[in-house]
């Protein structure tokens, strides 16, 4: 889905902070986040397109000031509520308070009916797809024209996915643009590579 999560290529949030051999937790409660999620996947609770969905629709504030595994928290106390896995009322008597779930999802998609095959070489621009629901598009690369240089096995497409739709999975192409053309005039010149579905693509 379109939203505050999607950073990808937008400026104004300054130089990416980081911090040299940084632990993977630095909680307990973050690998017990990590550990449940991770588990509900295994066991078919939710997949993965549902999860990564789940923590797009958190409100913007939220996201924004939210670490990493309390994006990974919020999304899977949201989809146990949803799947009827444990009821709210409960969630919240076992939290001590109110506990912030992301908002209802909208509906997703199936498969482009003019989706078609490329090949290496092929020049192809990105759809100018914007949908209610989940999107792995980047915002960065839409209406934009790059070359294909690969192709990935086939993976259950994720606008169906995280909705539960029927969808034929579908491969993605590794498509190079030219960071002139993606950010023009404000870009150093490079080559960016993007795994794209096949449906997000039609031949330039």
């Amino acid at each position: 889905m379109d939203g505050v999560h999607d950073l990808g290529g937008r400026q104004g949030f300054g130089r990416v902070r980081y911090t040299i051999n940084a632990p993977v937790f630095h909680a307990t409660w973050e690998v017990r986040a990590n550990a449940l999620y991770a588990h509900a996947v295994r066991r078919g609770v939710f997949n993965m397109d549902e999860y990564r969905h789940a923590i797009e629709r958190m409100e913007p504030r939220h996201y924004l000031g939210a670490s990493y595994y309390e994006r990974t928290l919020t999304s899977l106390a949201t989809l146990c509520v949803e799947k009827g896995v444990v009821p709210r009322e409960e969630l919240e008597q076992r939290a001590g308070g109110a506990f912030p779930l992301a908002s209802p999802s909208a509906p997703g998609r199936g498969n482009s009916p003019q989706r078609e095959r490329f090949n290496v070489g092929d020049r192809v621009r990105v759809r100018l797809d914007f949908v209610p629901g989940h999107i792995r598009l980047p915002g960065y690369i839409r209406g934009k024209t790059g070359v294909v240089v690969g192709e990935s096995p086939a993976y259950p497409f994720p606008d169906a996915h995280a909705h539960g739709i029927e969808a034929q999975d579908e491969p993605t192409y590794d498509v190079r643009f030219r960071s002139e053309d993606l950010w023009p005039n404000g870009a150093d010149s490079a080559l960016v590579h993007v795994g794209v579905f096949q449906s997000y693509l039609e031949r330039a």
